[in-house]
Formats: C-alpha cells, structure tokens, sequence
C-alpha cells in the first residue's frame, strides 16, 4: 500500500511540475523560438532587426481582422494569427518604439467604419458579412499609412510590407527622388498642342518629393535619395561622372533607357535614320557589369501585342510591341511581385557582362519565342505584319528590366579633370535598369476617363506600378532593400506533381483526339435531334445513324475515361504505397523494435 500511495505522490508531483513548467513557459518564453524550417520562413531578416533598432519615430500599429466573419475560413485565421504573431515579434524587438493594437471591427461597429476610414479592404462573404484583415499605423506627427488587405498568396512577401510600412512611418520626411529626363515627362507646348503631365509623373509626386535636375548637373544634391534617369542623351562627362559618383557613394538609380525611343520627338530625317532616338548611358552601365545590346530591338512571337495598322486599321500583331503577362515577371523579387502586366514598345536587351563583379537579377524577361531585330528594321517599317517575314525565335528569354547590386568599380577611374579625386569603388550599388522608355506614356498603359467634368486615369496595365514599387523599394534604407522574401509557407507533394504531369505529356495527344472527336459526335447527335421541318419525317435510316452515333459516343467516353484514369494510376499507385507502409510496415516496425527491446531487457536481468 505504501508503494502505491508513492507512486501515486510521485505521479501527482510530476502531472503538477508539468502544469507549473506550461505555466511559467507561457509568460517567461512566450517569445522565444527554434525556427528549423527551410530558408528560415519564422525568423525576421537582419535588415528588419537593423530597421527595428534605427527606429527614429514611434509607431502605433492597429491590426483590424474580422474574426466573426472568418469563423469557417480557418485558412484565413491561420494566416491571421501568423501576421499578429510577427508583428508581436516586431514589437519586441523595436525597444519601445512600436505598439501593437488587435481589432475585430464587427458589422455595423465604430471599429468598422474606422478600418473604413483608415482605406483598409473589406473583403464581401457569402452571407452578406465583410471581411477586414488589413493593418494602420500612425507616427507621432500624425502621419498613416496602411495594408489594405494581406492576401494570402503573397505570404513570402509579408514581412517586406510591414518592414517596409514600418520604415516610412519612422521617418520624419517623404523620401526625394531627383529626375533627369530627356522626354517630356512635364508636358508642356507640342508640336501636336498643350500636352498634360504624364500620369507617371503625377503618381509619383503624390508619393515623394520630386526634384528636377538639369542635365548639365556636374553634382547630384545630397537630400536626392534616389535618381530617376530617364532616356539620357547627350550628357555631359561631368553630368555622367556626377552620376557615377553618386551611385558609388549609396545612391540608388532608376534608370529608363532605349535603343529606339517612340516618344523621342526629332526631326523627319532623324526619324528615318534612326538617330537621336537611342539612350546613352553605355559607358556607366558596362561599368556596372551590364550592357544594353547596341542596335537591337526585342521581338517576341508569344507576347507581342495586337496594333491596328493599314489603311483598314486591322488588328495585327506587332512583334516589337509586347504585352508581359505574369510569366515574364520575377515573381521573387518585390518590384516584381504583384505585377500582372507590362506593356513595351520596341524595348531593348540587357546582358550580363562576363567581367562583371556585381549581381545581375533578371526582373522582366521575353518568352522563348523571342529574338533581337536591328533598330534599321523598325525605322522603316511599313506594316508591323512584315516582321513575321524574318522571325526566326532563338529559343533564349531576354532580359528587358534588371536589377544590379554589389561591389562595382567607377567609370573614371582617373577622376574627371578640374575636379577633386572622387570615389573610385564601392562595395555594394543598387541600380534598376529599364530597356525600354516609351512604356512609361500614357498611351501604353492609362486611359484617361471623364468623370463628373474630371479626368480620371484608368489603368489597363502595370506600367506605372513598376515605377512606383522600384521607387519605393530604392528609397527604402538598405536594410528595407535586403528585407528577404521568405520561402513558400505551403508544401506541395512535388513528386505527385511531378507524376501528374509526366502522364499529362504522356497522354495529352490521346485526350485531345477523343475529347475531338466526342465533340463532333456530340454535333453529330445535335443536328439529327433538330426537329424536322414541315414535311419531313424522320426516316428509319435517321433513327439507325442516330443510335449508331449514340453507341460510339458510349465508347468514345469509355475509352476516354480510360486514358484519365491512367494518368492518374501512378499518383494512385503512391498513394497505396503510402497508405501500405503507415497502415503495415510502421506498425510491424514499431512491434518489431519493442520485442528487441524487451528481450534485451530481460536479458540483462537474467
């Protein structure tokens, strides 16, 4: 008895050391962590612990999620609590300096209307509920700014938003962005009458503080964050080494240029021949590892983009025209990330310089069916369908944006004569790279609309979101810049995948006859079951070609059942595998090492 009630004492006092142990983790490690998953998807970047740490100004963060409306989605609550969950993390490590307030804005509640207020996304449910799962923040001067909605597909970019949130409402000022333009962003007096600002330009200005810089600038100021380039021509070596300098020095650069500019307005023979309608900027990008092909205009077969051309003004395909579905883009970079289209007019190639120390990342890139034409071709081109004529698609993605960053040497390296010895390396530039300029008018991408006696711009494509994301992400310190995007959170069956579509290959030819010929026979029945018209009767041959067409679409559907049935008996085959070895061999496994075991330990008591 008295064992007993040992063992029942020593049970109790563990069952209650366990409880204790919970207790006091609870509170005492509440944020402690071993993140083992790969590419660290649970543990914040070094820039995002850097931002946290140089916070200038205190934040107050309101999270706004609809837990109500969300009850039966608990993808969507998962994904929730995982967003307040790192912002908790981020609380922690901003020494003070950040604040964190969860809402739940129920229906028809004065926390609703301010998640409306503050522009967050109500996301319409089925049953007439909205969902909120958005987040505010607000400095100490008052200044906002928000997520309107965290998407669960761009999971890996998460903590990028909120970094990157966190990062502008820290700051006391709106980042400056310099512009050197050779085409006439501003508008003004044309040929053609009194031009508007580009819708660009105004989109950028209601964003950041913009600066206009003379091409002539033998220095770029220092409160210019980043330099906005676009089609530079005819600069001047101090204007060039001013630009070196400044890049070498952390500046980040934006730069739009083009071996064949649309909107470069020159005169009639310059138009002829060419000339004057390419950007220069050859002699600093090779000095950055990179080369924009000299002469050489993209054509692309997949994605080119339909033009009305001829007296007729019929759509036709221009293939130096493009339209860049989300295929083309770099989906891991954030530039890139959200885009869905981009539209290009006669773009240019970048490659990658062999000698090159940086790094060159691929941001927009052609389809296989692409291939360079010589600037000479479209300068006296009558018809865009004469280019199909000499398309010969190389089988090679060319790359028409990039990003360049890392170690890079200046293009003087002897300085500049009459000025100071300046920087001649740096250990790490940001630069983005455009090959082409003419996406950045209006007529590429924004249609203005007239609403209520006011223009409104409505855009058809991302043109002008490029701008604004490479902006945004250049302005940011570099830390925001090095903010990683995180691996994919979910974990597809990549074998299963990988099995699926060998028998989708394999069988895609067979599929598509039957499914062919099923929809013939389907025609085939439709038109003998037309009821006749006055006069006609349906003859007993009528009825026999209808039963017999009836009897091969049996066996058509049977025979195509079978060809699906068999891309998946592969997929099916693994799942009996799998089910055979958790059902069978693990449990033998387990009965096995238990008995191995127990006879080891009864062979040590013997």
């Amino acid at each position: 008895m008295a064992r007993l009630m040992r063992s029942t004492l020593g049970l109790a006092m563990i069952a209650g050391a366990f409880l204790l142990f919970n207790a006091v983790a609870g509170t005492l490690l509440k944020h402690a962590q071993l993140d083992l998953t790969e590419g660290q998807l649970y543990s914040l970047s070094p820039g995002t612990l850097h931002l946290l740490q140089q916070m200038e100004e205190p934040v107050e963060l309101q999270l706004f999620f609809s837990g109500r409306a969300a009850r039966d989605l608990p993808q969507v609550r998962q994904y929730a609590r995982r967003v307040q969950e790192l912002l908790e993390t981020y609380v922690q490590h901003a020494n003070g300096k950040l604040s964190l307030l969860v809402i739940d804005p129920e229906p028809f509640s004065e926390q609703e209307d301010q998640a409306a207020a503050l522009g967050l996304q109500p996301v319409p449910m089925p049953l007439g509920d909205v969902l909120y799962l958005g987040l505010s923040g607000r400095n100490s001067s008052g200044r906002q700014a928000a997520v309107p909605l965290f998407a669960l597909d761009q999971e890996r970019f998460l903590e990028y938003e909120l970094s990157r949130l966190l990062h502008d409402l820290s700051r006391s000022k709106r980042p400056v962005v310099g512009l050197m333009s050779g085409l006439p962003l501003e508008g003004g007096f044309t040929a053609g009458g009194m031009q508007q600002p580009w819708t660009v330009l105004e989109q950028v200005r209601q964003q950041f503080s913009l600066e206009f810089l003379d091409s002539a600038v033998d220095r770029i100021p220092e409160q210019i964050d980043v330099l906005w380039l676009v089609h530079p021509q005819q600069l001047s070596l101090p204007a060039l080494y001013a630009i070196d300098q400044f890049v070498l020095r952390g500046g980040r650069l934006l730069a739009f240029v083009d071996p064949l500019s649309e909107l470069d307005a020159q005169t009639d023979l310059q138009q002829v021949l060419g000339e004057g309608r390419h950007s220069e900027l050859d002699s600093l990008l090779q000095a950055w590892g990179v080369r924009m092909l000299p002469g050489r205009v993209l054509g692309d077969a997949s994605y080119a983009m339909s033009v009305a051309a001829g007296e007729q003004q019929r759509p036709v395909r221009h293939l130096a025209w493009l339209t860049v579905p989300e295929q083309g883009l770099n989906r891991n970079d954030v530039v890139t990330a959200r885009l869905e289209r981009l539209t290009l007019a006669t773009a240019g190639i970048l490659q990658s310089l062999e000698q090159a120390t940086t790094r060159f990342t691929p941001l927009v890139e052609s389809s296989t069916a692409a291939m360079p034409f010589g600037v000479s071709r479209l300068t006296r081109l009558a018809h865009p369908g004469e280019l199909y004529a000499d398309m010969e698609p190389t089988g090679e993605r060319y790359t028409v944006a990039a990003r360049i960053s890392g170690p890079a040497r200046s293009a003087f390296p002897d300085g500049l004569e009459g000025q100071l010895p300046g920087l001649v390396r740096s250990d790490a530039i940001e630069v983005l790279v455009v090959a082409d300029t003419d996406m950045l008018g209006d007529g590429l991408w924004v249609q203005q609309q007239d609403v209520a006696g006011q223009l409104l711009p409505r855009p058809w494509a991302d043109n002008g979101n490029l701008v604004l994301n490479a902006l945004e992400n250049l302005s940011g310190s570099q830390a925001l810049i090095s903010v990683r995007a995180h691996g994919d959170f979910s974990r597809p069956f990549t074998l299963v995948e990988r099995i699926r579509r060998s028998a989708e290959e394999r069988f895609r030819d067979t599929e598509q006859q039957l499914q062919l010929r099923l929809t013939r026979l389907e025609q085939q029945i439709a038109d003998l079951q037309v009821i006749p018209e006055e006069g006609l009767d349906s003859s007993g041959e009528e009825q026999q070609l209808l039963q017999q067409y009836r009897q091969e679409q049996l066996a058509v559907r049977k025979e195509l059942r079978e060809v699906r049935y068999q891309q998946y008996a592969d997929i099916e085959a693994l799942g009996r595998t799998v089910k055979l070895f958790n059902l069978l061999v693990m449990p033998l496994l387990l009965v096995v090492v238990l008995v191995l075991t127990g006879l080891h330990r009864r062979g040590r008591r013997r």
